[in-house]
């Protein structure tokens, strides 16, 4: 009888320490579980695109101090068109100084109206909208929540307002020789340089002749910019 009660609380001994074991094993593996969790980076949801498309509705759609609060690039073009007009007058005559003069300012109003304040222009400038597509497409390709689609036309964008700006300087350069010129033979070569660059503004140029107008550098104007920012738009399902 005491080899009997003595080998029952043997296995009873054994049956504890053996749930005990278990119990430490499981605790020791949620905490080491656990431990593995804390150190597993966290998922971030994707960034928000809300402030990228802002930029793009400023170059499109709509922006502070523009007429009527237009976008940036609507303006844009609108001076340029009204600079190419101006400038195909001004060039229509070989042989009438004041007339070239007249609308080579009215060419300057549209460019930039800080240089020429009277003239047929919306009183913005080429140059200050071109420059702030220029800016807000940059910005809007930098925002965190920019997508690919975003970023890379916002460099056909940016290249083509590029284009505009350095026309707008070479513009402004070549009217105001014509501005201070003494004769009709003497102004009328830079009168044609400025009607050549005018049309450029927006159309741009084939400066590689290989019959397409793209958006790069040299070539694209502001239509390119116009195209790269529809299709932009389209990409991100805003229009």
């Amino acid at each position: 009888m005491k080899s009997l009660a003595g080998l029952t609380l043997g296995l009873a001994l054994a049956l504890a320490l053996s749930g005990c074991t278990a119990s430490m094993d499981k605790s020791m593996s949620m905490d080491k579980s656990m431990s593995m969790d804390k150190s597993m980076p966290i998922a971030k949801p994707l960034a928000d695109t809300k402030i990228a498309h802002a930029h793009m509705g400023h170059v499109m759609t709509a922006w502070g101090d523009t007429p009527q609060g237009q976008g940036l690039l609507p303006v844009a073009i609108a001076e340029a068109k009204v600079a190419a007009l101006h400038a195909t007058f001004a060039a229509s005559t070989s042989d009438d100084l004041l007339w070239m003069q007249l609308h080579t300012r009215h060419v300057l109003h549209t460019i930039d109206p800080s240089l020429e304040p009277k003239g047929p222009g919306l009183d913005y400038g080429v140059s200050k909208a071109a420059a702030g597509t220029l800016k807000h497409i940059n910005l809007a390709a930098k925002s965190a929540g920019a997508s690919a689609n975003i970023k890379a036309h916002a460099l056909h964008v940016a290249t083509a307002a590029e284009n505009t700006l350095t026309r707008a300087e070479d513009i402004v350069l070549l009217a105001n020789r014509v501005l201070t010129a003494s004769s009709a033979d003497e102004a009328y070569p830079w009168v044609q340089q400025i009607s050549q660059l005018a049309t450029a503004l927006v159309e741009g140029v084939d400066a590689n002749a290989d019959g397409v107008i793209s958006w790069e550098r040299d070539e694209g104007g502001l239509k390119a910019a116009s195209k790269h920012m529809g299709i932009m738009a389209k990409g991100e399902g805003m229009n």
